[in-house]
């Protein structure tokens, strides 16, 4: 017992850091399977501007199965 009230922080944060990594992982995987870019807000503020598969009709899958 004398581990765990020595640890007692280090495992809350631990635990809490966890939890907010599989949600960020559930909320990207969400986001992907329904077709939603995932870490970008759209094609508008890319740095790549229209030169990307979705800019031009195209779609990323599309471009990996080549």
């Amino acid at each position: 017992m004398g581990f765990m009230t020595e640890n007692l922080g280090t495992i809350l944060i631990s635990a809490v850091l966890i939890v907010a990594v599989i949600f960020a992982i559930r909320s990207i995987r969400k986001t992907k399977k329904k077709g939603g870019c995932s870490g970008c807000s759209g094609c508008s503020g890319c740095s790549h501007g229209g030169s990307c598969g979705y800019a031009i009709g195209s779609s990323h899958d599309e471009d990996e199965k080549k």
